[in-house]
């Protein structure tokens, strides 16, 4: 669910002391934000499951879930991961700021605070949000299993398509934002092996995922693209899904197989040793018998049926 109809930002402010929300509250309607409040942690995961705010201003110390913990749950959950989560907290401590970025915060604002400040920092953190949620939702929309990692192999993001295949390799994988994970850590931990265009994981179900380096993101961040290791088996079963559900031929299945995987026309033609021209035919028959009218809408009912 989107933030709200209204068009100003939405901030949702996590404390569970009530001058402290009622101050603050205050300050982001004065600054143009909708204000959403929690007295919790666990109210908080409440509202986040119907409501996306533009980013999270949230108190560290509480009783029950505190705000630590309550950020880690949150960047564990796909849909949540990019939202900005900002601390804000009498702990001024190295050892608590390290803990508020350890658990996936992005900014650490101590108390006392300056309202210029705080609305400056909030205001900057909501431009960000904002292009990394649109980036992120195109990236989804492409139905291609992408993830983010450092150099040391721990996740930065990935989008919902490579969430839904590493829980199918992996059942019962907790994926975090900024914590390694042991599965992946070891054959992506290395920036050489992934130079040399693609790593393999032996996923828990018996079937293996290909992690292929499509290149450098940041200085420090690396796009990879997720797949899982067919077996030609594997392969004639899809082609036969997809021709009897849609009434294709054979070679117009195989089309759009490939075309559900990710392939651009060049590069199905090179696999199915055809021209490009030829690739366009056979998807102007797929798209016709589909009833859909672009590739998007093709891969994606055809992903329905695999």
């Amino acid at each position: 669910m989107t933030s709200s109809t209204d068009e100003r930002p939405v901030f949702l402010v996590v404390d569970d002391d009530t001058d402290s929300l009622r101050l603050l509250r205050d300050v982001l309607e004065d600054a143009g934000i909708a204000a959403l409040v929690a007295p919790s942690g666990t109210a908080a995961l409440s509202i986040l499951s119907r409501i996306t705010p533009d980013g999270i201003l949230m108190d560290a110390v509480m009783p029950g879930l505190d705000g630590f913990e309550t950020c880690r749950q949150i960047k564990q959950n796909p849909e949540w991961a990019s939202i900005p989560v900002i601390f804000m907290t009498g702990l001024k401590d190295t050892e608590n700021i390290v803990r508020g970025f350890t658990a996936g915060g992005t900014d650490y604002i101590t108390k006392p605070f300056r309202v210029e400040e705080l609305t400056a920092r909030l205001l900057s953190q909501i431009t960000q949000s904002r292009m990394v949620r649109s980036t992120r939702h195109a990236l989804d929309f492409t139905g291609t299993p992408l993830m983010a990692v450092t150099a040391s192999g721990i996740p930065s993001w990935w989008n919902t398509p490579a969430d839904q295949l590493l829980k199918q390799l992996m059942p019962g994988l907790a994926i975090s934002a900024g914590v390694e994970m042991p599965s992946l850590s070891g054959p992506l931990a290395s920036v050489a092996l992934l130079a040399v265009g693609a790593a393999k994981v032996e996923g828990l179900t018996g079937k293996t995922m290909i992690a292929k380096l499509l290149g450098s993101v940041e200085r420090d961040e690396f796009l990879i693209e997720l797949s899982i290791e067919r077996s030609d088996e594997d392969t004639d079963t899809s082609i036969a899904a997809l021709r009897d559900s849609f009434g294709l031929t054979k070679r117009e299945a195989e089309v759009l197989l490939w075309l559900t995987r990710g392939k651009a026309n060049r590069d199905i033609a090179e696999i199915m040793g055809c021209s490009p021209r030829t690739i366009n035919k056979h998807l102007e028959q797929v798209f016709s018998k589909m009833n859909v009218e672009n590739r998007t809408a093709a891969a994606m009912a055809a992903v329905s049926k695999l």
